[in-house]
């Protein structure tokens, strides 16, 4: 199946979002507004987010919802990401569900004919979406919109492995108080810096991770983890607790492995 099919299959799998979606997505993954409290546990938990709120019913009825278990994908030559993602000062925030990195104006993920500006990144433990059935200690989200807010994610899985240079800056300034924002001119990242080297990646459809579970959002997740030490994912799970959205059925969604594709970083 040709790349050029296969965009056009995914064009038509992708749902509109409703308007001010990439104003959601400067929440974790999308997180909600105003309409009810939610959480990850108890009665706010996972399975009751559809009955929270009429604003979050897709989270209970959609059918393609996120995340979800990576398992026998389709391989095919998909286009390669090209991911311009460019320095700036740390912006960060404790939202209460997540630590979240805002992004200035600049960074850039592109594929074939999409472009999708970088919004913001957090972080889940463990890892939302996993692989025939195994999760990840850590999952890291790019958040990006395209130019009419359609929204793009981007998931990176974390190994346990040596301590991470480009994370530790930013635990450094990990602000200890829900709804604490911190700004830091000092300290320069870079999202680059928290990808890995090779950028096979798996592709589908799928919803935000959290309330109010918006469809219509392009997945890209890639196959190589990056390492963070056990130190290090233990200190955000100490501060935030377990973060992760129960895998939801994947149905008649392709899934495509993208084979001999790949990326290339500027």
């Amino acid at each position: 199946m040709s790349i050029k099919i296969l965009g056009n299959l995914f064009g038509a799998l992708a749902i509109s979002l409703i308007a001010g979606s990439a104003a959601m997505a400067s929440g974790s993954g999308g997180a909600s507004g105003p309409e009810a409290h939610w959480s990850y546990s108890g009665a706010e938990g996972p399975s009751n987010w559809g009955s929270l709120s009429s604003a979050y019913a897709l989270c209970s009825t959609g059918h393609m919802q996120s995340p979800i278990d990576i398992t026998h994908p389709q391989q095919a030559g998909l286009a390669s990401m090209e991911i311009d993602y460019r320095p700036g000062a740390l912006s960060i925030v404790n939202n209460g569900h997540t630590i979240q990195v805002n992004i200035g104006k600049g960074s850039s993920l592109s594929i074939g004919h999409a472009k999708y500006n970088l919004l913001q990144f957090h972080f889940h433990t463990p890892s939302e979406n996993v692989v025939d059935g195994k999760a990840y200690p850590m999952e890291l989200h790019f958040v990006h919109a395209d130019a009419n807010g359609h929204l793009g994610v981007l998931g990176v899985f974390f190994k346990e492995g040596a301590e991470n240079p480009a994370l530790g800056e930013i635990w450094s300034k990990m602000p200890s108080k829900v709804n604490e924002v911190q700004n830091h001119k000092e300290v320069i990242i870079n999202g680059r810096d928290l990808l890995p080297k090779n950028m096979d990646y798996y592709r589908f459809v799928g919803s935000l991770t959290t309330p109010p579970c918006s469809e219509g959002v392009q997945w890209h997740v890639a196959k190589t983890p990056i390492e963070a030490s056990a130190a290090q994912i233990s200190q955000f799970t100490k501060l935030i607790g377990n973060n992760a959205r129960p895998v939801q059925h994947l149905g008649h969604r392709l899934l495509i492995d993208s084979a001999s594709g790949g990326a290339a970083t500027h």
